[in-house]
């Protein structure tokens, strides 16, 4: 689904830009990621240094649709956000369907930029890749993603016991949350 050009998106206070394989990005990645309050509650490692959190932009967010979120204001990385689908999506997805992931670092918390950031996602997925529904996941005890879900509209679907968080090696019951696109039609506002 993706175009397969560098996609640069803008929020009123936000850019969502491509991951840079460089010095820059993994310092400013490593910043935010070494804070244990924000990988293992989005389900990943807490990052040991820059060179991990460069491995981890070379290896995992170096791919389509998957964007550094970028205050606009100062220029800083505040997290990142991003779409899978197709091959890279989960099993329950069909075809004309993604997943939103997202984190914010928690100097950034309680701004209101993760619920932005999704909402130019959830733009992305429904007009310009043709999405009939996209899906959000937040582990048990993940109260801050749940409420983003609330506030971008995703509605609960399901819940699953004993999912394998394989980058932490333990087990968790992870929630989902559904959108759909005439969902979303219905609360967008009538200005956009």
């Amino acid at each position: 689904m993706s175009d397969k050009k560098p996609l640069i998106m803008e929020t009123e206070r936000l850019i969502l830009r491509p991951w840079k394989k460089n010095k820059a990005d993994a310092k400013a990645l490593y910043r935010l990621a070494k804070d244990p309050k924000v990988g293992p509650a989005a389900g990943w490692p807490v990052h040991r240094d820059p060179a991990n959190s460069l491995e981890v932009i070379r290896e995992v967010l170096c791919t389509p649709d998957i964007y550094a979120v970028i205050l606009k204001e100062s220029g800083d990385l505040v997290g990142a956000a991003g779409i899978t689908y197709g091959a890279t999506g989960r099993r329950y997805l069909k075809a004309d369907e993604g997943e939103i992931g997202y984190w914010i670092g928690v100097p950034y918390w309680g701004r209101g930029l993760a619920p932005e950031a999704v909402s130019r996602l959830l733009e992305r997925c429904f007009l310009e890749l043709g999405m009939s529904a996209v899906w959000c996941g937040y582990y048990q005890g993940n109260e801050k993603s749940r409420r983003v879900q609330e506030k971008c509209g995703f509605v609960y679907d399901h819940a699953e016991d004993d999912v394998m968080v394989e980058a932490l090696g333990e087990r968790r019951r992870e929630h989902f949350t559904r959108l759909t696109k005439d969902r979303w039609l219905q609360r967008r506002p009538k200005e956009l």
